[in-house]
């Protein structure tokens, strides 16, 4: 009786309120209602953007792929490792481990029409927890341009140093003060960091056709010629001959000096990371795709693409330093010091320097135009904001976000997150690489192929809707089982080779923190759908 009282005291309290409420507004002429948030005009629909063409989502595609790590780390790797045999390897892993995964990134982001944002959302059966798992994409994709804006940036001032004639005159420990010292000054840093930033960003607020695509579409082209240009000038060097059988005639005894074991990983491992799978930087490029085209066989021409970029570097890198009797190395000590030292020595070596710093500029913003794409469509996705206000936001987001690392080289330096000579790079590219990528990719391999995820059936539909090749149905059990182990094993090596030389105590506690991080992925990708 009581409870019926209280009851009927709440309703009577609710009513006079919305009357006088009612009251208060009917004087003022409108009557009173709740309005509903909308994020656009009544009657009109916000329209997913698209290609314009076929040839631009290839080369956007390829562009996010292409990356410095088709630069400095793959000509090194095959050369070491054995050559042509290596590459041999290294494109059986890529069509067996990252053309599927790139395929299913693609099928996702078509049929949503959404980006790694909304995607799981829209697709994923009801009751399910798939899109608990979808901030590895949004995190990954702003931690890896927390440093991959700066490296862009080193890129661009580099290339302004030859075209101004800097390197002139210097010795090799002069062409290492050089990099020493722009890591060392902050502001030098940071005004190229912002520079990319802005210029990407920029790109991005045009808009998809009439920016990123076109854009990037020319830079892509700009950048195949500067590295055809570059590739004939290095291979007619004289003593070239010598870095053309040391990077393609095979050589097995130096694949089993090196360890076959250790061979066949870096291969793997390498086909793995080249296309930047698992955060959604495909996918946000399959949701502007129509369906004219079946989606593997424009994977196909993506990772040719992708393969093509890495083997002519190779071609540019490799003979120029047998030419000057150079070790050939990797990393930023190979594109900042070695390579500088190389064109002091050359005939025109101020104008190879420069075409060749600009077309590692291309290479780099490629990647963060395709990248920033993907972040200026979460905001859309996740708010319904225009174009224009998502990418103001997030360039104010992504210079604050990039500060960290920028100064990580010299006032944070003491900051040695990974262990003593560590950066807060080495971090975020561990976090990016060893993480978000593999973990990444694991979830699309799940979603794509169980019972409680979007479903083999729908993914198979998708990818093989439109003319063209077509995703071979008989390889279902090899991308249930076969390849996820292959990532979860590329995964816990990361973490493997990343502490194994610490202490126990330290190496048991990260893999340990691996472990955890996999079963978390493990309960939301196996749960089952919950009855409402």
């Amino acid at each position: 009786m009581m409870q019926n009282l209280r009851q009927y005291d709440t309703i009577t309290s609710e009513r006079k309120m919305t009357a006088r409420a009612n009251a208060v507004f009917l004087l003022r002429g409108r009557p009173f209602h709740r309005k509903k948030r909308t994020f656009c005009p009544k009657g009109v629909r916000m329209q997913r953007e698209h290609f314009a063409s076929r040839l631009g989502f290839i080369l956007v595609s390829a562009g996010c792929a292409v990356g410095i790590g088709n630069v400095w780390k793959f000509p090194y790797l095959a050369g070491q490792y054995g050559g042509a045999a290596f590459i041999l390897i290294y494109l059986v892993f890529l069509v067996i481990l990252g053309l599927p995964i790139m395929v299913c990134e693609f099928s996702v982001g078509r049929s949503s029409q959404k980006s790694v944002a909304r995607s799981f959302d829209k697709l994923e059966p009801a009751g399910t927890r798939w899109h608990n798992l979808k901030f590895i994409g949004l995190v990954g994709n702003y931690m890896l341009m927390m440093f991959y804006t700066m490296v862009g940036g080193w890129m661009l001032y580099y290339c302004y140093l030859s075209a101004t004639n800097r390197f002139a005159g210097m010795d090799n420990d002069a062409v290492a003060g050089e990099f020493s010292r722009m890591l060392g000054q902050p502001g030098t840093l940071t005004f190229w960091t912002v520079l990319v930033i802005l210029l990407s960003f920029g790109i991005c607020a045009i808009g998809l056709q009439k920016g990123v695509e076109r854009l990037t579409k020319l830079m892509m082209i700009t950048l195949l010629l500067l590295m055809g240009v570059l590739a004939v000038h290095s291979c007619t060097l004289p003593g070239a001959d010598a870095g053309l059988h040391f990077y393609l005639v095979p050589d097995f005894g130096r694949m089993v000096e090196q360890g076959i074991g250790n061979v066949v990983f870096a291969a793997m491992s390498q086909a793995f990371f080249t296309l930047s799978l698992g955060i959604g930087a495909m996918a946000i490029f399959g949701s502007y795709l129509d369906k004219k085209r079946s989606i593997p066989g424009e994977a196909v021409s993506i990772c040719a693409l992708d393969t093509l970029v890495a083997l002519i570097a190779g071609f540019i890198i490799i003979p120029a330093c047998f030419a000057y009797n150079v070790e050939p190395g990797a990393g930023p000590s190979l594109i900042f010091i070695t390579l500088p030292n190389i064109f002091i020595h050359m005939a025109g070596g101020r104008i190879w320097g420069t075409l060749f710093f600009l077309f590692l500029s291309f290479a780099a913003l490629s990647t963060v135009i395709a990248v920033f794409e993907n972040i200026t469509s979460f905001a859309m996705d996740l708010t319904g904001c225009s174009r224009q206000k998502a990418v103001a936001v997030n360039i104010v987001a992504m210079i604050i976000l990039s500060m960290p690392c920028v100064l990580g080289f010299n006032v944070l330096s003491g900051l040695q997150p990974l262990g003593e000579g560590s950066t807060i790079m080495d971090l975020e590219d561990f976090l990016v690489s060893n993480n978000f990528l593999p973990l990444g990719s694991l979830v699309y391999l799940f979603f794509c192929v169980r019972k409680n995820g979007w479903g083999w059936d729908n993914f198979i539909e998708e990818a093989n809707a439109g003319d063209g090749m077509k995703f071979p149905v008989a390889i279902r059990i090899h991308m249930m089982y076969i390849l996820p182990i292959i990532v979860v094993v590329i995964y816990l090596k990361g973490y493997y080779d990343m502490f194994a030389g610490k202490s126990p105590v330290l190496f048991g506690v990260w893999m340990c923190i691996a472990l955890a991080i996999l079963a978390y992925i493990g309960v939301n990708a196996f749960a089952r759908p919950k009855k409402n």
